[in-house]
């Protein structure tokens, strides 16, 4: 019996919640699921968690990332994403560039500069402009994280289950670039040293080339 109170208690929630309620129950196995307003209109909303990013803006690496839930708003996750790049990679960015989910100055640290993607473009400078380009950068790593590396769909359990499934998509992410950048430098390597070989070995052959008599 003790086994089948929480399925109780989750039942009693849904049969007691309303349109309005706060903190509905949206899936019986995984209870921790929430509804997340996209504000588009083919995509209304989706259901899940929150996933806080951060990403180069030169080569998009992942340098930062944390399944949040509560559906906490934007701007209040960017202290705790900068504070957690510090910790993996050593080193605090002195500016960053975010969308207008970030808006709110309350909610920026002191002593990093914040950028919103709405600012006008009147009013920045040509290399504030061109970073700003470069932050739309990130929707093909998040597009590549939930088709490629299962984001999109967790099957872990629980919460904890959501924070292992981000890092892992993330670090799954990582990988794949360094790879490809393995291949790509062990080509290169490969028709740097095939070109020297062949080229050795013509010179070598016209080398020994001899001709007699006279051609017309």
């Amino acid at each position: 019996m003790n086994d089948l109170n929480p399925f109780l208690e989750i039942s009693e929630r849904i049969l007691t919640q309303s349109k309005n309620s706060k903190n509905k129950i949206y899936s019986i196995h995984a209870p921790e699921v929430e509804c997340i307003s996209k504000g588009k209109s083919h995509k209304r909303y989706e259901f899940g968690c929150k996933v806080s990013l951060v990403t180069t803006s030169k080569s998009n690496w992942i340098v930062g990332v944390q399944a949040l839930h509560d559906n906490p708003y934007d701007g209040h996750t960017l202290k705790d994403a900068i504070n957690q790049m510090e910790k993996i990679v050593g080193l605090r960015p002195k500016e960053v560039y975010v969308d207008l989910g970030y808006k709110g100055k309350d909610h920026h640290p002191e002593d990093v500069q914040v950028h919103l993607s709405n600012k006008s473009r009147k009013k920045i400078t040509r290399w504030e402009r061109m970073w700003m380009n470069r932050r739309s950068a990130i929707e093909p790593v998040i597009s590549h994280l939930k088709q490629d590396h299962n984001m999109i769909r967790n099957f872990l359990k629980g919460k904890e289950g959501d924070r292992i499934n981000a890092i892992l998509s993330a670090a799954g992410f990582n990988f794949s670039k360094l790879i490809r950048a393995f291949f790509a430098i062990s080509k290169i390597l490969f028709l740097h040293r095939f070109y020297f070989q062949f080229e050795s070995c013509s010179f070598h052959f016209l080398k020994n080339l001899n001709f007699s008599g006279t051609t017309s």
